[in-house]
């Protein structure tokens, strides 16, 4: 008996969220369903392609030999209703790309503004987290990153590069000796990244500055600045984020400089739909202007 095509959009949600909870969510079916749905399946390949636990469902060695076919078959479906949709000078359906918490909260919501003015009809959905967005889970559409991925079948470009400065409120600098070089920031109060929840080496700011204790941490950069605006020590920050906290002023710009960069991740099978492409380029171009623009206002 061969599978049915509705039957394998169940395995993909099943295979991206681990569960059936997870996956009736996505697909607004009861976890009861979703399960009689995947029995089906497997006794319609006559092979398990989950492996249950308590932990939940994880792929086969059967899954996921099928898990690579069946998003092969989903890219080019999304690519054929691209294709039948026909050239069009607006984007419509629904968008989602995901991005670490500095540049969601900082630089893509006026990137995602201006592109949402253009087009109407297209729903824009941004993922602000605080570690890699899973894109083999379909958990964006694509993903801006801080580190180029060197796994899996993805597409990777750079955006552009960005800088981080070292900042403090003038409340708290005025309660304190001057800092004119790398060595008067000893027994300084340091803000930054809770150590044990940095999910890329690229994002240890302080590391970079021998720093080894961090007595106020978050995982959110957001956090991190509102805590150095309200006078509570020193933090790196992005460049392109200080024209929103105008209390923090650059420290030892001279000395210290970091700089990073942004990368845009997508599904390979993806470059064969023109919406994505468009909604790509957009994104990147407009990421790229934006950070220009704000660093210039620092």
């Amino acid at each position: 008996m061969d599978p049915h095509w509705d039957d394998l959009k169940v395995f993909l949600a099943v295979a991206r969220a681990e569960s059936l909870s997870g996956a009736g969510r996505v697909l607004k079916l009861d976890p009861a369903t979703v399960g009689r749905r995947i029995a089906r399946l497997e006794n319609a390949l006559a092979v398990s392609v989950f492996v249950k636990s308590p932990q939940g469902y994880a792929l086969s060695a059967a899954g996921e030999r099928l898990l690579s076919h069946i998003e092969s078959a989903e890219q080019s479906v999304r690519a054929a209703t691209d294709a039948l949709a026909g050239p069009s000078e607006s984007l419509s359906g629904a968008i989602r790309i995901g991005a670490p918490d500095g540049c969601a909260n900082y630089a893509l919501p006026q990137v995602c503004a201006a592109i949402a003015a253009e087009n109407p009809d297209l729903d824009i959905q941004i993922v602000a987290q605080p570690r890699v967005v899973n894109l083999s889970r379909r958990e964006a559409d694509m993903a801006i990153t801080v580190s180029p991925p060197t796994a899996g079948r993805l597409l990777v470009h750079k955006i552009t590069d960005y800088h981080l400065n070292l900042v403090a409120a003038q409340s708290y600098l005025r309660a304190r000796p001057p800092i004119k070089t790398l060595d008067d920031l000893r027994g300084h109060r340091m803000i930054g990244y809770i150590p044990d929840m940095i999910f890329d080496a690229e994002l240890d700011y302080l590391a970079d500055l021998g720093v080894e204790r961090v007595p106020l941490a978050s995982n959110s950069v957001p956090v991190q600045l509102n805590l150095a605006a309200q006078g509570a020590g020193l933090c790196v920050a992005h460049a392109f984020a200080l024209p929103s906290h105008p209390q923090l002023r650059k420290l030892l710009a001279d000395q210290i400089t970091l700089t990073r960069a942004f990368y845009l991740v997508r599904h390979q099978g993806d470059q064969r739909s023109a919406r994505l492409n468009r909604f790509a380029d957009a994104i990147s171009g407009g990421l790229r202007n934006e950070v220009m623009q704000l660093e210039r206002l620092t």
